[in-house]
């Protein structure tokens, strides 16, 4: 395994639009903010396999460049509820963030011949989700 760490600022709003407004707020308490809120977020990306015969599995330049290109430009200093098409009708809660953010990175790095293991996402320091595309 081969993990490599990044990092993004973003708001969210947590609110579900199948729940009415009082369920949103006892599900989602302050983060239901209809202003939203913010975050520094980490994120860990994580590689599985065999070391090719140079003795890696993926050049890192070449990881950090498919996360940037692919993740953090689209992500960083962004409300994920207004300005991702993938957060349009899906809550971005950290468990969300982290399956949309394997689900854009796994075919990139098949095409670059390179198997994704997990995505982790830490929202905060002590609230954090992994997502492996079980």
């Amino acid at each position: 395994r081969l993990s490599q760490k990044f990092e993004f600022a973003a708001s969210h709003r947590l609110h579900s639009p199948t729940l009415c407004d009082a369920e949103n707020v006892r599900t989602f308490g302050k983060c239901n903010n209809p202003h939203g809120h913010g975050h520094n977020y980490e994120l860990q990306v994580t590689l599985r396999g065999v070391p090719h015969t140079n003795g890696v599995l993926m050049d890192v330049p070449d990881m950090e460049r498919l996360v940037a290109e692919h993740v953090i430009d689209r992500f960083d200093h962004k409300n994920l509820n207004v300005e991702l098409d993938e957060f349009r009708g899906v809550v971005p809660s950290v468990e969300n963030i982290a399956k949309v953010i394997y689900e854009i990175l796994e075919p990139k790095f098949g095409e670059a011949g390179a198997t994704l293991a997990s995505v982790t996402v830490w929202e905060t320091p002590k609230t954090w989700c992994e997502y492996t595309g079980d």
